[in-house]
């Protein structure tokens, strides 16, 4: 069994893209494995929506890709899941939906923190993530080039697209509309805003094929209505002004839109040196292959494989589907035996 530790990790004020300065700021992380002398063996995995840091366990473990036996693997809990600063557990007057916007650029330049002044990192042999952490992934490339080796985005995008803008929209909104939303309510789930919620990510997160081919059963669910019921899951346990805040920052993803580029998407994906690995599935409805293939001409060191998948955007969920585990371990392997 491999060394896990969990961690939180002090940032004390801590000043966002807005200027907004989140007071006695954290982050909680999970380490696995252990760091070497060099401090160079470092593959870093942020988590994405509805993540926490032991979500990424499944693709962990010794002689797959990420082999906690020769890298060091730190997985940081991204702002607002709760388990870093949060709209849930920061102080008045940032709590709740005061709670400030936080870019996917704000968790990158504090998950550096965490790795050069708390563990004296010197180098990253590889960022990557899934989702809303494949999108922070890019920005380890773009943001800090001389530190990033490779990179790999799962199911991701440097920026978030007008279809999945429309899609977050309607998260946005069905929690706006919660009757006393703005007077408390954003601290546990309305009955009736649970349903609407499952009923969003069931129609988006899996393929059309997904259902079509019934896969749906396999989750023990005899009909589509028990499955869409049963998708609550993803919900209940967190507190909705985090999930509200991380629809904003999935909204505001743009690995542009910040002050090294200001907004030149094309400047952000050459600023890319490092080796880059984009892994989307050819049936997600939130990252389209073609999102991936306009960033590969405009990235220098780019490489496009495709997970070809009933599960849609789900396909790079570790744990959710044995056959896509597999699939990008092999190929997350290949990557980082090769020069």
């Amino acid at each position: 069994m491999s060394k896990i530790t969990e961690g939180r990790f002090e940032l004390g004020d801590f000043e966002l893209q807005s200027g907004t300065v989140i007071p006695n700021a954290f982050l909680g992380y999970a380490t696995h494995g252990t760091l070497n002398e060099a401090r160079d063996n470092v593959i870093i995995y942020p988590t994405w929506y509805t993540g926490r840091h032991s979500d990424a366990e499944p693709y962990i473990g010794p002689n797959k890709a990420l082999d906690p036996e020769r890298y060091f693997i730190v997985v940081p809990d991204m702002f607002t899941n709760g388990l870093s600063s949060s709209p849930s557990n920061c102080a008045p007057p940032l709590d709740g939906l005061n709670f400030p916007l936080v870019t996917p650029f704000d968790n990158v330049v504090a998950q550096y923190r965490l790795l050069s002044k708390h563990f004296g990192v010197t180098s990253v042999e590889l960022a990557m993530g899934f989702s809303m952490s494949g999108q922070q992934a890019y920005h380890w490339g773009a943001v800090y080039p001389d530190t990033v080796k490779r990179i790999c985005s799962i199911c991701g995008s440097a920026k978030t697209a007008p279809h999945n803008l429309l899609y977050l929209n309607a998260y946005k909104t069905a929690m706006e509309s919660t009757e006393g939303w703005n007077s408390g309510n954003w601290k546990t789930w309305s009955p009736k805003l649970i349903p609407v919620m499952s009923s969003i990510v069931t129609m988006m997160a899996w393929s059309q094929d997904w259902y079509r081919e019934g896969l749906y059963r396999d989750s023990g669910a005899d009909t589509l209505e028990e499955f869409v019921t049963s998708a609550a899951a993803f919900f209940e346990p967190w507190v909705p002004a985090d999930l509200y805040a991380q629809t904003l920052t999935w909204m505001a993803a743009d690995v542009s839109d910040n002050p090294l580029f200001n907004g030149d998407l094309d400047a952000a994906l050459g600023a890319i040196k490092a080796r880059a690995l984009l892994l989307p599935c050819d049936t997600d409805m939130y990252f389209r292959v073609a999102d991936n293939e306009m960033e590969l001409s405009k990235m220098p060191n780019a490489e496009l494989k495709v997970i070809r998948s009933s599960w849609g955007h789900i396909a790079g969920l570790p744990g959710a589907s044995a056959e896509d585990d597999a699939f990008v371990d092999a190929t997350l392997k290949a990557f980082l035996s090769s020069e």
